[in-house]
């Protein structure tokens, strides 16, 4: 049974114990270089400040700000599983007993984690800096933070499967992450922005994101429920594409 093909691998073969084994050895990497982490942490909370003294209303400037910038957090997602198709090193992690699923598990965790992290401590300073103040009950939030992060995390990790190179995928996401934020309502509140973009606003993610999490602030549970499954699905197509492309596998000159 060839080892490449995900819909022949059984989940009860999957072993917890390389998939920590694989999720210690990616945290040690990102504890090395956490460059993007602190730069997408120290950019929009100076911003924030910025807008608010702008836009007047802080709910939409923190979840605002957070969903841009939690875009440009999927260029890190997609490189931790870029990194090993440029080095030529997918091949290598193939031909050990771990399978395609423990592998991008491996993977998925700490970026997940560093994930819910970078949107925990904006949210946190959003409450202490800018002056939002959540009027529902925190597992709301938690569950918007949770469903937006679990999204940029499937779409991060196909965008990895698709892209040849580094260079293709910082393209990728800085259009995505101001197209995703403008035509979202991220930028500027849904209700100024012109005609045309509200009615093409709900084909992007940004917008789901958005409405969530302003729901969830204001303490609006149904509002806030619809938009995470919205996300939650994208985010299981998003990675059902990731496992299917990594499993598949692909020849060198893809990378040329």
């Amino acid at each position: 049974m060839p080892r490449d093909a995900p819909h022949q691998i059984s989940l009860r073969r999957i072993s917890l114990h390389r998939i920590a084994v694989l999720a210690a050895h990616n945290v040690l990497l990102r504890r090395r270089d956490p460059a993007h982490l602190v730069s997408y942490l120290v950019m929009p909370m100076v911003l924030m400040l910025v807008f608010k003294s702008m836009l007047g209303e802080p709910v939409q400037v923190v979840t605002g700000l957070l969903v841009m910038f939690s875009v440009l957090s999927m260029a890190d997602v997609a490189g931790s599983s870029l990194a090993e198709r440029t080095w030529h090193t997918w091949d290598r992690l193939k031909a050990t007993r771990a399978g395609v699923p423990e592998i991008m598990l491996g993977k998925a965790l700490p970026v997940f984690a560093v994930l819910v992290l970078q949107q925990s401590v904006l949210l946190a300073y959003g409450i202490v800096a800018v002056g939002m103040r959540p009027a529902g009950p925190v597992w709301a939030l938690a569950l918007a933070v949770m469903a937006w992060c679990f999204a940029l995390l499937g779409v991060g990790t196909a965008l990895a499967g698709v892209v040849r190179s580094q260079g293709e995928l910082s393209t990728l996401c800085n259009i995505a992450a101001l197209s995703v934020s403008a035509l979202g309502g991220a930028l500027v509140p849904y209700s100024m922005m012109p005609s045309w973009a509200q009615a093409i606003a709900p084909v992007s993610p940004g917008y789901w994101a958005t409405t969530m999490l302003q729901a969830a602030v204001r303490g609006d549970v149904a509002s806030t429920a619809g938009p995470a499954a919205v996300l939650v699905g994208l985010g299981l197509v998003a990675g059902a594409f990731a496992w299917w492309r990594f499993g598949k596998g692909w020849d060198r000159s893809s990378l040329l």
